[in-house]
């Protein structure tokens, strides 16, 4: 019972998804990712499956809506289901089962989409669409996580709070960020303090981190220290 936003971003390529519930460990189950692929959100009585057999879709090149047309059509349980996805040509596809708990249900828009369910009511989706749409001035993992601090405050989930996850990937098979909130009394609030930790050093230093085109890195510490502040200079934090 949650809701969540899948974007990617179109400065970097990067996919997105950002996660809020009242349930334990959403960062658990719901986002799945993965590098030049794609991103799912499963939820609602989620089917942690739709993300392992969706990413192997996405990865052999089925498109956005055929993968959910897949994913439910193979489900006895889909009418309880809820899930959202990004492909990488940028194509999005969602479905909200019959059976979600309401209110219920999920937006399409350019470049991303939001769906939830078991929430206080439909300007919870608007709210953290129009948040999102208008952010775009904002590094990527800021403006998820404030689309959806104003889905919460427009009601979030109407049962409270508890966890929230951000996940992030773009060019490497690890990801750029992954933070989890997994039990707390103001979970989006917690996300958004530990994504502000990350750019003292985290945030700038994984840029120097071994890659796919440089498999070693950076290794003088000294010297990562030095570009890191210089990051953090040019971009005023």
């Amino acid at each position: 019972m949650t809701w969540s936003i899948v974007a990617r971003d179109p400065a970097t390529g990067a996919f997105g998804i950002c996660v809020a519930t009242r349930a334990f460990a959403v960062g658990a189950r719901v986002p799945h990712l993965a590098s030049g692929v794609g991103a799912i959100a499963t939820q609602a009585n989620t089917n942690a499956l739709y993300g392992t057999r969706g990413l192997r879709l996405l990865r052999a090149g089925v498109p956005a809506a055929d993968t959910v047309r897949l994913l439910i059509a193979a489900d006895d349980g889909r009418e309880h289901r809820q899930l959202h996805l990004q492909d990488v040509h940028g194509r999005s596809a969602a479905h909200t089962g019959a059976r979600c708990v309401p209110w219920c249900g999920h937006a399409v828009h350019d470049g991303f989409s939001v769906a939830g369910n078991m929430l206080a009511g439909p300007q919870v989706i608007e709210q953290t669409a129009r948040a999102y749409a208008a952010a775009a001035s904002l590094p990527f993992p800021r403006r998820l996580i404030e689309a959806l601090r104003a889905g919460e405050a427009a009601g979030g989930d109407k049962r409270g709070k508890q966890s929230a996850a951000l996940k992030i990937y773009s060019t490497e098979e690890y990801p750029d960020f992954d933070f989890r909130v997994d039990d707390h009394a103001e979970p989006l609030a917690e996300l958004a303090r530990l994504e502000q930790v990350s750019r003292e050093r985290f945030a700038y230093a994984r840029l120097f981190s071994p890659r796919r085109d440089d498999p070693v890195g950076l290794t003088d510490f000294d010297e990562i220290t030095r570009r890191v502040e210089a990051l953090k200079a040019a971009e005023g934090t």
